[in-house]
């Protein structure tokens, strides 16, 4: 393909001794998006007003060598969308509809690994106005028959917000205050949450009965509106009251359809009634509908609290609560304490036995036992008797209690707990008294004490218990750093004394205890075993990956070490070139003793011995992998972007220049550089310039520079730059660069603004104004757009050119008003000249105003220049003085006149110090429009770059 050089390129050399221009990271936060300023020392960037919802957005400017790696945190968390989560790295922070709880200190940490890290940080204040809470109350005291016929009364107003609120009470529609009305009194009470003041009527009258309004504002700060709430004031007005259809205990049937309903009995204004439950929400399938809650076909987990709740924002919240219990049971056990004194462990003849039985049980107390010896209900005596609550039991548990056993009271004791009277099915548990019943035992079978398996697969734990009855085995980890059981249980129940484990991985290796429960069995002190399961895991090792760099003829040797693995030990160890077998090396005695890494030594590095190696490395339960890129090829180059004003761009030519500037990585780490291979591409374009740039030999810190020429205007282009060396072609790097313009400074030698970058110069849109100007060139133009007035090119009568200008069509009015404002201007001379380009075009021509900002004292707009009315299709220059006597800012008011052909345009403007051209722009001497009659007339001041672009071209 051929390819087509459109750039001219110039190698400047410059040397750098020592580290060169490596540098510390450095930082500076500056904010964007949607802020709003309250205060004026809110314009430093150490804080950031924004109103809640909108979008907040942080850049982090920073400059350093190499390029250095931004990290937004945030003070007691991070800085994401859900800050509670991650961090942000990246150099800009954007948070869309940012919350309060998002509001605090965030951090900027810049490093490059030269020097310490850069760190800002910058205070982001969330702004809001949460609606009004408006409460009535009286003192306890003053309470009696009608609550609000005499004596005092307080109204309450709280709200949020940030910053603290104003507040403003008003009877009807009259303001009050306390030196207007002895009768009123207003103030803030201690200890209340959130912003809060109280309206105290004292010894009511009756003018005080009548409609009041807190009125809560924060003086439109961020643009929020002031919110109001209102509450009516009358002889009735009194607290929530209520009772209930049911008692506050309420036992029903499973399947039964419940409804409880809550009854107002007083409040006014009418109270509003919710349902809740308690732990957790409403039932699924229950309706909560006004003051009636409805329950279909309830069952045991409907079981709990139901709280009914009145509220009419007078005095305190009435609430009355159902303690609703659905009758159920389940978890039938039993204990045979073999002698009541606790001095012995086995059933002996002689001796007291005493049986227990326990069920869990809706309602608890409700549940009633039976006793049966081999299926005939037990009978009383002095030597059989049954009791109820043994403390030492759990609640409601039933015991059966033989005196002096005999062995004719051997036999099959069965318990059976019921509901008397009530649909639930009874449970029962069965337990055997004999000479064959024995307290248990427990131990792990042979081989049994250790388990080993594999990450990934299964294991079953066991422990086997003997005696009759066999109660079951309870698990549990004695690990102290590792309390829960992979289940994510203390403790775990297994019947058969197995506990299975599904896919062990290795944090489950341990320690586990078994133990006899004393349920189910003798309640005698339990039994316990324990067993280690070891978890056996791949082998994991460093470096995973790493590039080794040498210059040819030099060794190199390459070392995978064993981080962890169980067994923790090397097996074997192979090792690869390109996928090929290499014999195994030579293993040092001390390494063999060892085996905890292995090595590979290359006499010397050549074209034939780079490239990739692996070592693979096993412990006969996996293997892992050591992967090294071995080759002298050179490191990629480092670009440079802390360049002082790389663009230099001329308008009318529509070109633009780049000084392109990097240093060359670890250049001693291989061969010297010999040149470096660039190419250019524009973006979206395939043919690229490509040039071999030969050096001379790069040391480290040394900085190189190129100036690539003829980029056109406003496009961007990407770079690559590959370095080669006797090896041949290193590490390539790229980047983009794009066409921009410097900030309007009157410190800058080239500040003419010409509006081709999407930045503007650092210009604004001012958040007061009826509307906004809009950048655009003719190939962004609408179609549709109204003939007759405005430019239909930039001042250069390209189609590429951008300009700035206000569209007036709807729906825009007579007098609005649209304000683009400058950066803002440390004053550094006494006098300045502001000269810009513009077009005002269209029998409905408006103004346009030229307004400096002073920044002395707050913000004071001064008129510097204005003209009004159809100047004609043409650009025309003017050129303004200024004598700003602080901190400044310029700002262009654009005001639209009487229709909708009043476009006006604006381009190149400039800021200089000094005064302004004694011999203004001859108004007849004009840039006009392609298509026009008059001949083409371009500023004089244009053709000096024009002519030097010319000499070096023929050079």
């Amino acid at each position: 393909m051929e390819v087509t050089c459109l750039l001219l390129l110039a190698l400047i050399p410059f040397h750098c001794r020592g580290q060169g221009v490596y540098a510390p990271a450095q930082a500076q936060i500056v904010h964007a998006g949607q802020a709003c300023v309250v205060k004026e020392d809110n314009v430093s960037e150490r804080v950031y007003t924004i109103r809640e919802g909108d979008t907040l957005v942080l850049q982090c400017l920073v400059t350093g060598h190499p390029r250095p790696q931004v990290r937004w945190t945030k003070t007691a968390g991070s800085a994401s969308d859900k800050f509670q989560e991650t961090s942000v790295f990246n150099e800009t922070l954007r948070i869309e509809r940012i919350a309060r709880t998002q509001g605090g200190r965030y951090y900027c940490k810049a490093e490059n690994g030269v020097g310490v890290p850069a760190i800002k940080s910058i205070r982001v204040d969330v702004q809001y106005l949460d609606e009004p809470v408006l409460t009535v109350h009286q003192t306890v005291s003053d309470v009696r028959g009608n609550f609000y016929q005499e004596k005092t009364v307080f109204l309450r107003c709280t709200v949020n917000s940030n910053p603290p609120a104003r507040f403003i009470w008003k009877r009807g529609s009259d303001t009050l205050s306390h030196s207007q009305d002895n009768g009123v009194d207003i103030y803030e009470p201690l200890y209340t949450q959130g912003e809060t003041k109280v309206l105290k009527l004292k010894n009511l009258r009756p003018q005080d009965y009548a409609s009041y309004t807190c009125q809560v504002s924060v003086r439109n700060v961020c643009g929020i509106p002031d919110k109001a709430i209102t509450f009516r004031l009358t002889n009735t007005t009194a607290p929530p009251a209520l009772k209930l259809s049911v008692n506050e205990t309420l036992v029903v049937n499973p399947g039964e359809n419940v409804t409880v309903q809550c009854l107002l009995t007083g409040g006014d204004p009418l109270p509003q009634l919710q349902w809740s439950h308690g732990p957790g929400p409403l039932p699924l399938g229950a309706l909560a509908q006004g003051g009636t809650l409805s329950i279909p076909s309830a069952q045991a987990r409907d079981s709990g609290y139901y709280n009914c709740t009145a509220t009419n924002n007078v005095g305190n919240p009435a609430k009355k609560t159902v303690n609703l219990l659905v009758r159920s049971m389940k978890n039938a056990t039993f204990q045979i304490t073999p002698d009541v004194i606790k001095e012995s462990e086995n059933i002996q003849l002689g001796q007291d036995l005493k049986l227990s039985c326990h069920v869990d049980a809706v309602p608890q107390e409700k549940v009633t036992y039976q006793w049966f010896k081999n299926g005939k209900p037990a009978r009383m005596s002095k030597r059989l008797l049954v009791t109820r609550n043994d403390p030492e039991l759990p609640a409601v548990t039933s015991s059966l209690e033989l005196i002096d056993l005999h062995f004719s009271d051997y036999g099959t004791y069965l318990c059976m707990a019921s509901f008397p009277g009530a649909p639930v099915p009874d449970l029962s548990v069965e337990v055997n008294i004999s000479s064959e019943t024995v307290p248990p035992t427990i131990s792990v079978p042979k081989g049994r004490a250790v388990v080993t398996v594999r990450e990934g697969s299964p294991a079953e734990l066991q422990c086997e218990v003997r005696g009759k009855p066999r109660p079951p085995v309870l698990w549990s980890r004695v690990d102290k750093e590792a309390a829960l059981l992979p289940s994510g249980l203390p403790l775990e129940e297994t019947p058969d004394g197995k506990l299975r484990l599904e896919r062990v991985s290795r944090d489950m290796s341990g320690t586990y205890r078994c133990q006899t429960a004393r349920y189910n069995g003798f309640n005698v002190r339990p039994r316990e075993a324990q067993v280690q399961l070891n978890v056996q895991f791949p082998p994991e090792v460093e470096p995973t990956s790493q590039d080794v760099r040498q210059a040819l003829g030099r060794p190199v040797l390459l070392r995978c070490s064993l981080l962890r693995g169980s067994p923790q030990r090397i097996a074997s160890a192979v090792w690869r070139f390109k996928g090929q077998l290499l014999p195994p090396p030579a293993v040092l005695p001390a390494a063999a003793e060892a085996p905890d890494h292995a090595e590979l030594r290359l006499d010397a590095v050549t074209r034939e011995s780079s490239g990739s190696y692996e070592c693979s490395v096993s412990n006969d339960v996996g293997s892992a992998a050591c992967l090294f890129q071995v080759s002298a090829k050179a490191y990629s180059p480092e670009f440079y972007f802390d360049t002082p004003n790389p663009t230099r761009s001329h308008k009318l030519s529509k070109n633009y220049s780049y000084v392109l500037q990097w240093t060359q990585r670890e250049p001693d780490a291989v061969d010297p550089v010999l040149n470096y291979r660039l190419s250019v591409r524009q973006l979206n374009q395939h043919n690229a310039m490509v040039k071999a740039i030969p050096v001379r030999r790069v040391e480290k810190g040394q900085l190189l520079e190129y100036l690539l020429t003829d980029l056109r205007v406003p496009h961007s282009y990407e770079v690559r730059l590959t370095p080669y060396t006797t090896f041949g072609a290193g590490d390539m790097a790229s980047r983009i660069i794009h066409y921009t313009e410097p900030i309007n400074s009157p410190n800058l030698s080239d500040n003419t603004c010409h509006f081709e970058d999407e930045k503007i110069c650092g210009y604004t849109q001012d958040l007061t104004d009826n509307f906004d100007w809009t950048r655009q060139n003719a190939l962004t133009q609408n179609p549709k757009r109204s003939p007759n007035t405005g430019p239909p090119t930039d001042i250069s009568g390209t189609p590429e050119g951008y300009y700035m200008f206000i569209e007036t069509s709807r729906p825009r009015e007579l007098g609005d008003r649209a304000r683009l404002v400058s950066p803002l201007y440390n004053a550094s001379a006494k006098f300045y000249c502001v000269s810009f380009f513009y077009h005002m075009y269209g029998k409905h021509i408006g103004s346009l105003n030229l307004l400096v900002r002073s920044r002395n004292k707050g913000a004071l707009d001064t008129h510097a220049w204005s003209l009004s009315g159809n100047k004609g299709n043409v650009w025309q220059q003017a050129h303004v003085p200024i004598n700003p006597s602080g901190p400044f800012q310029i700002i262009f008011e654009g005001v639209r006149g009487s229709g909708y052909l009043g476009d006006i345009a604006i381009d190149d403007v400039t800021l200089k110090k000094g005064e302004c051209p004694r011999k203004q722009m001859d108004p007849n001497k004009v840039v006009v429009m392609p298509g026009s009659r008059a001949p083409y007339r371009s500023s004089p001041q244009l053709w000096g770059p024009v002519v030097i672009f010319l000499l070096a071209m023929q050079r």
